[in-house]
């Protein structure tokens, strides 16, 4: 359920507000993708959002998820960057040379170091890397797709499904640009030690030098990573951050008609989403944001953020940013201090930029007996109106 602030404390949101504006239309720039998300890394604001919910074949952008996987299995001591794997007839056949796709022409038969494949999968965009691995981690691709997609839902990833470790064309086989973000921002935040290799100009491997496939590397405007991808279906996607004045950002990008379009595209968006937006803080640390009402309890319920609430807003503002906290009604008591209780949604326009989860500032016991009675008699008559 959606609710105002109420009492002073809206009308001092409101206040605050009046003054700090956003988009008419909630979108100040055009781009040609058919699907963009762009956020920032530290605040969550969402500074672009066209179609971000659409499902879309990832391509090669399925990497990310594959290497996420091998990630966090190394983090937690299942596998060691010194590891080594077996190159299959599968997959020197379905992602090497062979198969004319893109490949790090893994030797068959060869054993290779697990360090190697990573960089060989994010470098070089290696379909035989990320085979070599599937198999040598779950037995087979199809048992590492489903590793895929269970690991995608335990780290945010809500709608996105894999098929295989690749990006090659499957049909179950889907992705969203939200969802896209949420990995790659996942990605840098967990593993900063693995990160680096997002980053790397070139890779070589069996005599043979490959560039990394990233076009914006090379544009010495502070993009470090992520991935492209192209199938005939989606067309020329991207994912990519950027590290710039402070200030980092994560973008993702589908439906582009070629290479320079993809690359030209992200160029204008992440330096926009660096140039365009100004950090505004809405509630300092500890600061008291709202109070709900509570079922059957004792007193309302103060909610608070932890630590403070900034977003970016557009340096050019029309209009006022809008702001209501959002929770399941009725809130029952008791109430434990500290409980996450609801959500404070901010509107830059019409587009939701961004959520905050809130906490109660306090325990919240049950009332008395004729509060209770009360506060029953209020909820039957919401359920009649």
């Amino acid at each position: 359920m959606i609710r105002p602030f109420s009492g002073r404390l809206f009308f001092a949101l409101v206040l605050l507000f009046t003054g700090m504006c956003g988009p008419g239309s909630a979108q100040l720039f055009e781009t040609r993708a058919a699907q963009a998300y762009m956020i920032d890394a530290d605040t969550g604001t969402v500074l672009f959002s066209k179609n971000e919910t659409d499902l879309v074949p990832p391509a090669s952008l399925a990497k990310l998820m594959t290497m996420e996987v091998v990630f966090n299995a190394i983090r937690s001591g299942r596998l060691t960057l010194e590891d080594t794997f077996q190159v299959s007839e599968n997959a020197w056949r379905t992602g090497g040379a062979i198969s004319r796709t893109s490949t790090m022409f893994a030797e068959l038969n060869s054993s290779i170091r697990l360090e190697d494949l990573i960089r060989g999968v994010i470098v070089q965009s290696a379909n035989d890397g990320c085979i070599i691995i599937a198999e040598g981690m779950a037995g087979s691709e199809d048992n590492f797709a489903r590793l895929m997609t269970e690991r995608a839902r335990e780290i945010g990833l809500t709608q996105s499904e894999f098929g295989n470790s690749t990006g090659l064309p499957h049909p179950e086989s889907k992705v969203s640009m939200k969802d896209l973000v949420t990995l790659a921002r996942y990605i840098h935040t967990t593993y900063p030690e693995f990160y680096r290799f997002y980053s790397e100009p070139e890779f070589t491997w069996n005599n043979i030098r490959q560039r990394n496939r990233n076009p914006l590397l090379n544009l010495d405007i502070g993009v470090d990573g992520m991935k492209t991808g192209f199938t005939e279906e989606s067309g020329y996607g991207i994912v990519a951050s950027i590290n710039r004045d402070g200030r980092r950002l994560f973008v993702a990008m589908s439906g582009l008609s070629s290479e320079r379009e993809r690359a030209e595209e992200a160029r204008k968006m992440l330096e926009w989403g660096v140039r365009a937006f100004e950090r505004k803080t809405l509630f300092a640390n500890d600061e008291i944001i709202g109070e709900l009402s509570v079922y059957g309890g004792e007193t309302s319920a103060v909610v608070k953020a932890r630590g403070a609430v900034d977003i970016f807003v557009p340096i050019t503002n029309p209009d006022r940013l809008t702001a209501r906290i959002s929770y399941r009604w009725p809130l029952r008591a008791p109430i434990k201090a500290g409980a996450e209780v609801g959500v404070l949604k901010v509107y830059i326009g019409d587009l939701l930029s961004q959520e905050t989860p809130l906490y109660t500032e306090s325990a919240v016991a049950k009332g008395p007996l004729h509060s209770q009675a009360l506060d029953a008699l209020i909820e039957l008559a919401q359920f009649w109106r």
